[in-house]
């Protein structure tokens, strides 16, 4: 069997995104929240890419996945850094503000429409364990590429990295 792990080295961030549609009924109201996030993923991307080229300054997104669930859509982003991930959310030239105000005017309009969450996962160096096997590519090894699993050892303890306690190795190890 084929096994790879992502190539990223050093920490990063996680970031999940997401809308809840709590009025399926009126896409006139969450349509608008839906289409907001392609553009600005489309400028993150355009981003690494001119970035790895030398023609602009890296925003610091290593890449994200776009997943539906029950409630409704979210991402899952990956970051160099937090500040790197704030820096860009405050950029008033990007997208992401211009989306956040449109968001802020509908949300008072009809707050019953749509719900936006997020949460930031700050994951210090060593702390992400990831295996791919048989050319399952997603997630961090999608945003980052991959190496073979032995690149960081054969078993996921190993992979995983010193800075994570044994138990929580240990417990990683039987998931």
């Amino acid at each position: 069997m084929e096994r790879h792990t992502h190539a990223h080295d050093g920490g990063l961030v996680v970031f999940h995104i997401g809308m809840t549609i709590r009025k399926p009924h009126r896409p006139d109201q969450w349509l608008p929240v839906l289409t907001a996030m392609p553009p600005m993923l489309a400028e993150l991307e355009r981003n690494k890419a001119e970035a790895a080229r030398g023609e602009a300054t890296d925003l610091g997104f290593l890449g994200a996945e776009t997943l539906l669930g029950g409630k409704g859509p979210w991402v899952v982003q990956y970051w160099r850094s937090v500040e790197q991930l704030y820096a860009y959310a405050s950029l008033g030239d990007r997208a992401h503000v211009p989306a956040w105000r449109a968001f802020n005017k509908a949300a008072r309009a009809h707050p019953e429409a749509v719900g936006i969450w997020h949460e930031t996962f700050v994951v210090p160096p060593g702390g992400v364990e990831t295996i791919y096997a048989n050319g399952a590519r997603i997630g961090l090894g999608a945003a980052t590429g991959t190496v073979p699993a032995q690149h960081r050892g054969r078993a996921a303890r190993d992979r995983l990295g010193s800075t994570i306690s044994a138990e929580a190795s240990a417990q990683a190890a039987h998931v």
